[in-house]
């Protein structure tokens, strides 16, 4: 049976990205993105519901991120959904989920940056991802 695991977002930066580099000598960019829905509710109020996703983005990805983007920046992301599981200090299990991406393109300006790079310019594949990682 064939399957698939793909995400898709456009968002908005909510913090500039945390740059970490491991052990290993690998780079990886962490950010968060907001999604906002509007709609009317069956009162006729408009309604907006965000959406917090946490991204990660590898090695080349990684230093683009860290050079180019700031808190409040537009990017679309595509990649894929990943799980974490871990136990708390009650001892209890969690579970998270952020997005792999493999892909990110600046859109623009954004409202709170004159300075930041046209969409047109860039948009970044990265599909050779060697992070060191088992998965």
């Amino acid at each position: 049976m064939a399957s698939l695991n793909k995400i898709s977002i456009i968002g908005n930066l909510g913090a500039d990205p945390e740059i970490r580099t491991l052990p290993t000598g690998s780079k990886v960019a962490q950010i968060r993105v907001a999604t906002t829905e509007s709609y009317k509710n069956k009162n006729g109020e408009k309604v907006e519901e965000t959406e917090w996703h946490r991204i990660d983005l590898w090695e080349g990805l990684a230093g683009v991120t860290e050079q180019f983007l700031k808190k409040g920046d537009s990017v679309y992301i595509e990649g894929k959904l990943k799980s974490e599981k871990w136990t708390d200090s009650s001892g209890v299990e969690r579970f998270s989920y952020k997005i792999r991406a493999n892909v990110m393109q600046m859109l623009g300006k954004s409202q709170k940056s004159e300075t930041s790079t046209p969409a047109s310019t860039f948009t970044i594949l990265s599909s050779e991802v060697n992070d060191g990682l088992p998965f």
